[in-house]
């Protein structure tokens, strides 16, 4: 009787842990590409941040290809760069941008391949993924240096997929971030960075910048979940600034990225880079909104 009083108590035990885990709230998460500053909702699942709630992440490395699933609700939430919802406010896709995640501080170029320069670009190719802010990035720099955006050829690639074909000679210009500035600057003896989000004038635009979007009837008929969801990714910028670098080495894990590489993108004092990027925690996100 003893041992059938104990197995009834376990079995009990384990259908009380089936029911909770099948009461889990799903939520789809989707990452434009594979970033550093996206992953904090990573980190809160991983950190039992999001109690309740099952996050599902997969990562597009395709921003247009995240938008749409966005827009068609296959994910509820969308970390991505800012210069995206202008499109999405005049299409009325119902995406809604919910928070400023952090501004690029410097981790945005463009970079020329040698004896390339303002004189000599027109008629070359240049390398810029399409509706992300490395193709706003070259159009803006393109446009300052009085450029017609039609007299380039260019060429849809994202960072990683830019370095090869710089390496090569095939593109006069691309625009990167880190770690593949690097990259390339260090094995391209005379490429030159010929513009940055550093720059006063692009800081003040406020375009370059990571957000946060939700898809709108996800808000509208989930609005608990999207609200928690809100506070375990701030919460997860938190227990990151606490605890840096146990918070890089799980982003190095899970992005499959060098621990140096998160690094040269996100630093190392649990707060920003100049060169990388700046953390907005949940006051100075609502502050920027």
């Amino acid at each position: 009787m003893r041992k059938m009083g104990t197995a009834l108590a376990a079995g009990a035990v384990a259908l009380t842990c089936v029911a909770g885990a099948a009461s889990a709230e799903e939520i789809n998460v989707g990452l434009c590409v594979s970033w550093p500053g996206y992953a904090m909702l990573e980190i809160a699942k991983q950190k039992g941040l999001a109690e309740g709630y099952e996050i599902n992440t997969v990562i597009f490395d395709d921003p247009l290809g995240g938008q749409a699933a966005l827009a068609a609700g296959q994910i509820d939430i969308y970390e991505c760069t800012g210069d995206y919802t202008p499109l999405a406010i005049d299409r009325g896709t119902g995406v809604v941008t919910v928070a400023f995640a952090n501004p690029s501080f410097g981790v945005d170029h463009v970079i020329l391949s040698p004896g390339v320069d303002v004189s000599n670009i027109k008629g070359k190719r240049i390398g810029a993924p399409q509706a992300y802010i490395g193709q706003l990035l070259m159009g803006v720099w393109l446009d300052g240096e009085n450029i017609p955006l039609d007299d380039v050829n260019w060429v849809n690639l994202l960072a990683d997929e830019a370095v090869g074909p710089m390496l090569s000679g095939d593109l006069a210009a691309a625009y990167l971030y880190e770690p593949w500035i690097s990259k390339v600057m260090e094995n391209l003896p005379g490429s030159t960075s010929a513009a940055d989000t550093s720059e006063d004038w692009m800081l003040k635009t406020g375009i370059f910048t990571d957000v946060i979007y939700m898809n709108g009837d996800f808000i509208k008929n989930h609005r608990g979940a999207a609200l928690d969801m809100l506070k375990a990714r701030f919460d997860a910028v938190g227990w990151w600034h606490d605890n840096t670098d146990e918070g890089n080495q799980l982003m190095s894990d899970y992005l499959q990225w060098p621990l140096a590489d998160i690094e040269s993108v996100i630093g190392t004092n649990g707060k920003f880079l100049d060169g990388g990027i700046y953390m907005y925690d949940f006051d100075e996100s609502a502050k920027v909104c």
